[in-house]
């Protein structure tokens, strides 16, 4: 059986940048505010005409990960797309990066596990290749929250949080066993999954036609909806324990954790999490203050950034970690 490694990273942001001080002029809130419940200072938000999508975005975001891992784009076996903001309800952008890379007529998988959607995709990718029936495998996670959002005092809860942009990296096959991805751990619990979701428009909820027809401005079962405390207060518990699942699964302690790469919901998590496990600055990522909460893209935008200012080296132990909608969280651990 094989091990897979991350040979190649890549990410995109859009150049439109989003102060909180831009979203003071359009809400009730303030900068103090924000930064005071999130750590975030700004984020990326696309523009009507700067030909962003999400597919697009990933793109961009494999382009440079494909180049970077040293292989041709027709060198990839397979693709694994996560996110919650398709393009079109479908089909998933999967397909639509296969079409816009020129890849020739690999299989294309779309993963739906919002905030936890780039760990599942990397643990799906890692399978398939542990297997033996796929070498190299593009993974993206890619995100536009901006034009989904309430972007007035009634949605600030929300709205403030999130960022746009995308992060790819291409996985390979390794046949030292000691070396590259160790372990994954996925975990759901569906009880609370509408703590942390987008009710319509869906086949059990409400339809377009019946939006349409109502007509209501003050329907806001389109809209995000968080039940922040409750978020909050799952998170740094199940982040804590899967983090601890991973570790116990290798037979190694906290101390071995040489960086961790948490999901980037809010900044207070992440901290939580340092302290927690004992982490100094320089073994904890973040990078929530100038891009928000990219979802399914954070991590991978977060691991790109970490690797391009050479935070790991060969041989450290790196720890990706995730809770979000669902509920679903998951960790990866690797021997970089």
């Amino acid at each position: 059986m094989y091990n897979s490694k991350i040979v190649g990273l890549g990410y995109y942001v859009p150049e439109n940048v989003v102060t909180n001080d831009d979203l003071s002029k359009v809400m009730e809130t303030s900068d103090e505010w924000i930064q005071e419940r999130t750590g975030i200072k700004e984020r990326r938000h696309v523009t009507k005409d700067d030909g962003n999508s999400t597919t697009s975005m990933g793109v961009k975001a494999a382009k440079i990960a494909i180049e970077r891992a040293g292989i041709d784009k027709d060198d990839i076996d397979f693709i694994v797309f996560a996110t919650l903001s398709p393009d079109y309800y479908f089909p998933g952008p999967g397909v639509l990066v296969q079409r816009d890379l020129g890849i020739k007529t690999v299989g294309a998988l779309d993963v739906r596990n919002q905030c936890s959607g780039f760990v599942y995709a990397v643990s799906v990718a890692d399978q398939y290749i542990k297997s033996g029936m796929y070498k190299n495998i593009l993974v993206i996670g890619s995100e536009i929250h901006s034009k989904g959002l309430d972007m007035t005092t009634r949605g600030r809860g929300v709205s403030v949080i999130f960022g746009d942009g995308a992060g790819a990296a291409v996985l390979t096959r390794e046949e030292d066993n000691s070396k590259g991805i160790l372990s994954t751990h996925l975990h759901s619990e569906g009880e609370h999954a509408e703590e942390l979701s987008l009710i319509a428009p869906g086949m059990g909820s409400r339809w377009v036609n019946e939006i349409i027809a109502d007509n209501n401005p003050d329907d806001e079962s389109y809209l995000p909806h968080m039940n922040g405390q409750f978020v909050f207060k799952n998170a740094v518990v199940r982040f804590s324990e899967v983090i601890m699942e991973g570790l116990a699964a290798n037979n190694l302690p906290p101390t071995a954790i040489d960086m961790l790469i948490p999901h980037q919901a809010n900044l207070r998590i992440s901290q939580f999490i340092q302290k927690k496990f004992s982490l100094s600055n320089d073994q904890v990522f973040n990078n929530i203050m100038n891009y928000g909460n990219t979802t399914a893209a954070s991590i991978p935008i977060a691991l790109t950034e970490a690797w391009e200012q050479e935070k790991m080296k060969e041989g450290d132990l790196v720890v990706l970690a995730a809770f979000g909608s669902g509920f679903t969280w998951g960790s990866v651990i690797i021997r970089w």
